[in-house]
């Protein structure tokens, strides 16, 4: 009887300009379970970068948990990323939103300067040690290039973010839509999702093909 491949996903809050971008966190999730993966959700346990108003668009002035706000998504099935061990797992995925260079990073403030939070970091390069597969949906990609330099992603077609890719060492491909960019050398799969003005079905598309894309790199 052969195992279901285990992939670790790994958030960043709840919600879209200060945490997690909930489409493609669920959608990935989705993906993974009717492409015969199991999963389990980790987020670091640090406090957000700021919090914001969904419905207005300002901060709020609030402090939130990022493991907490993140256990919303997960039904609160969901681990402490401190304690991520890599030889569990086969392999690792980042949904976007802000929170990804929020809350896991600093690229909203430092761009190509940035500086990466410790737990993600240690995550990224224990898989990339263990010779495991990476995927990374919308602005998430960054961390991939600020942690391993010299990798190909995409972020779709953003100009400024994708100067940034380049500046930390990395190589940006243009894509669209559902498109995914895989470097095999580096086991890492990329799609742009709501970098680009997006439908929830092209969401889905993007998910389920970064998602395929990965569990086809994991050899088993």
């Amino acid at each position: 009887m052969t195992t279901k491949p285990t992939v670790a996903v790994v958030l960043s809050g709840c919600g879209v300009f200060d945490g997690t971008e909930i489409h493609e966190a669920v959608l990935t999730l989705l993906a993974l379970d009717r492409q015969g993966a199991a999963y389990q959700c980790f987020a670091p346990d640090v406090q957000q970068h700021h919090v914001v108003d969904h419905l207005s668009g300002n901060e709020t002035g609030e402090t939130r948990n990022v493991l907490v706000e993140s256990a919303r998504i997960a039904r609160g099935k969901i681990r402490d990323l401190a304690g991520f061990d890599a030889q569990r797992y086969d392999a690792l995925i980042f949904p976007g939103g802000f929170g990804a260079a929020k809350n896991r990073s600093s690229v909203a403030a430092d761009g190509p300067d940035a500086t990466i939070q410790p737990d993600v970091e240690a995550a990224i390069r224990a898989m990339r040690a263990a010779g495991k597969p990476i995927g990374a949906l919308c602005i998430s990609p960054v961390l991939l290039a600020r942690v391993l330099g010299d990798v190909e992603v995409t972020i779709g077609d953003d100009a400024g973010t994708a100067s940034a890719i380049e500046q930390m060492g990395g190589t940006h491909r243009p894509a669209t839509h559902g498109e995914v960019v895989v470097d095999t050398a580096n086991k890492v799969a990329t799609t742009p999702c709501y970098m680009l003005d997006a439908t929830v079905g092209q969401i889905a598309d993007g998910a389920h093909n970064v998602v395929a894309a990965v569990l086809g790199m994991i050899g088993r």
